[in-house]
């Protein structure tokens, strides 16, 4: 009797991840390329943009310098709405500096090749954002110099802070969430900054400089250990501290019993419109540095399509939300809900009062937010630079449009006729947004000058495992610095 030996069904091989960057691209032109930049004089690009950011940064120092001098008179906060555009301003920054960190985390800890090409700016665009957000609460407290009594500190005064305040929650949540970004934003660069440091030749002032802030990095084994350990914990820590942080700010409204504001979707809805509108500016900040560095190398069309088609899935989770908010103010058919989702964000009966932006901002809104993102369904559109650039700005515009709507519709027309007020922001309001906008692109410009905008060492890593070379010795990181 003879016996047959049935063969194993051979296993198929595992599907190889496309390469992200160009096969003939060697580690030396990617430091010469990346540290450019660093080592030659500013383009007249730069120079343009630099001078817009400074002079709108000088309205905005203009403006608040006199506001300080003569009173909060001169913006248009009043009774009932006494939150105004400073309060929309900070969620509005918050939301993009919450977004930064946590693209930057969750792509770490999930080991997404494509964060490489984002991910610095994206941890930059965090800490200067929340630079800019922590700035409005200040300023719309009245008197500036007294805010440190926000913070509970043994004193003789005998003040202590209401705890159970959600603007107090704020404050320790933003201010923690500051301190963890910032380590991990300067934990990634470590590495980087010593790359400079080894590259600079005849400047010996700077060489000292970017070697004390590299912190005497010298890619060791030891130094990869504790580097490789370290921004694995921060960036364990940062990720539930992303969406802690911004369900904090939510429960600023979520808690009041305001038309509109005491829903529970608060949380996850503002979670989801930090990430689209974090993403929104990532696009938009990365779009320029691409062109104005010439980077298309490093950031390709493949990142930016990525990114692209997260701006999309967090732009049908924003629509939802707005879809079950609506649905539920006509569904429990209370008129006070119904009245401040379908009467005020869009009759035209409060454009006299209302002036602009409350007017349309219901409009704007719901055509920037969702009509907008979804052209990103073609791939066409998600791969054309100018059309992504455009799409990211109105991204951010309808943003600012959402929360100003949420903000100032609430409070406008509460429960009681005795409680009801126009609001209408002066030109002061405006100035001082403006001035926002131009400390944090002066920020932004500043960092690329001075610092790699992608990160060095993780693209190397990226281009040896692509090329299927072995794993290099924590010191190659840092080889060929001075080509």
């Amino acid at each position: 009797m003879s016996t047959r030996t049935v063969a194993a069904p051979a296993r198929p091989a595992p599907l190889e991840e496309p390469p992200l960057y160009r096969p003939d691209l060697t580690l030396t032109q990617v430091n010469r390329d990346i540290l450019a930049p660093i080592f030659q004089r500013p383009t007249k690009a730069w120079w343009a943009c630099f001078a817009c950011a400074v002079g709108a940064l000088a309205i905005g120092a203009g403006i608040v310098t006199y506001q300080l001098l003569v009173g909060m008179g001169i913006i248009g906060i009043q009774w009932p709405s006494m939150w105004g555009t400073y309060i929309t301003n900070f969620v509005f920054w918050i939301g993009i500096g919450h977004a930064g960190t946590l693209i930057s985390a969750i792509l770490f800890l999930f080991r997404q090749r494509w964060r490489t090409a984002i991910n610095r700016s994206a941890e930059a665009m965090t800490i200067f954002a929340v630079i800019c957000a922590g700035m409005f609460p200040l300023l719309h407290v009245g008197r500036t110099l007294l805010a440190y009594w926000l913070f509970p500190y043994p004193n003789q005064r005998h003040l202590w802070v209401n705890f159970r305040s959600p603007l107090i929650w704020d404050v320790f949540a933003v201010s923690t969430y500051a301190t963890i970004s910032l380590l991990f934003w300067y934990q990634g660069m470590i590495p980087d900054l010593a790359t400079v440091r080894d590259a600079i030749l005849k400047r010996p002032l700077a060489k000292k400089i970017y070697g004390i802030v590299s912190l005497g990095w010298k890619g060791t084994a030891r130094d990869w250990h504790h580097y490789e350990a370290g921004y694995a914990m921060l960036a364990a820590i940062a990720t539930p501290l992303v969406l802690s942080v911004h369900s904090n700010v939510s429960m600023d409204f979520a808690t009041a019993t305001a038309p509109g504001w005491h829903s529970t979707i608060f949380p996850p809805y503002f979670v989801a419109g930090a990430i689209f509108s974090g993403f929104a500016m990532v696009v938009t900040l990365t779009v320029i540095v691409r062109v104005v560095f010439k980077l298309e190398d490093y950031i390709t069309m493949d990142h930016m399509e990525l990114m692209n088609k997260i701006i999309l899935v967090t732009s049908l989770m924003v629509a939802y939300a707005y879809a079950t908010e609506m649905f539920m103010a006509w569904y429990t058919g209370n008129p006070y809900e119904q009245y401040r989702f379908y009467g005020i964000p869009f009759s035209s009966h409060f454009w006299p009062a209302f002036t602009g932006p409350t007017a349309m901002g219901g409009y704007v809104m719901l055509v920037c937010n969702c009509a907008v993102p979804w052209l990103f369904w073609f791939r066409k559109i998600r791969r054309s630079v100018p059309a992504m650039f455009i799409i990211s700005l109105l991204v951010n515009l309808g943003m600012w449009f959402e929360r100003y709507v949420i903000i100032v519709s609430s409070q406008s027309r509460q429960f009681l006729p005795s409680s009801w007020g126009n609001y209408r922001p002066t030109r002061f309001d405006y100035g001082v947004l403006l001035g926002s906008f131009g400390l944090f692109f002066t920020l932004f410009l500043l960092f690329c000058r001075f610092v790699p905008v992608v990160a060095v060492a993780e693209i190397k890593h990226s281009l040896r495992k692509q090329i299927g070379e072995p794993p290099a010795s924590p010191a190659g990181a840092l080889e060929n610095v001075h080509a």
